[in-house]
């Protein structure tokens, strides 16, 4: 059974010959009254304190997750970025060489046609 501030309040004792002084028994009750009075104040604040805490540290634990998601959102973009822009290097570096291949050949056929020209010239 719980005791509350009240029960004390409310406790009689009954008097009896060489008996407790009954003004001191109802002072010391008044005082254990009014510090159980306060300390259940004092239980009720840190419950909810507690409880408080408790919503607190569970927001900053879906604040920490979302930011570990984009984060690894983030670092995954990073990535795709990099292997687009190697592809994209690799695709410009092919079609540079199949240019410089190109122009390598016109300027053979070229000089083949120069050289067929100086021989039909001294002919």
């Amino acid at each position: 059974m719980r005791i509350t501030p009240l029960d004390i309040q409310q406790k009689r004792f009954p008097i009896k010959f060489r008996g407790f002084e009954v003004e001191e028994v109802y002072v010391f009750l008044e005082t254990i009254r009014e510090e159980m009075e306060e300390l259940l104040r004092e239980n009720a604040n840190l419950k909810e304190n507690a409880q408080r805490m408790e919503t607190q540290v569970k927001s900053y634990m879906e604040m920490e997750n979302t930011l570990r998601e984009t984060l690894m959102t983030a670092q995954q973009m990073v990535e795709d970025y990099k292997s687009n822009a190697r592809k994209e290097a690799e695709l410009l570096i092919k079609e540079s060489e199949l240019r410089a291949d190109s122009m390598i050949k016109e300027a053979h056929e070229k000089v083949i046609k120069i050289h067929e020209d100086i021989t039909d010239i001294r002919a």
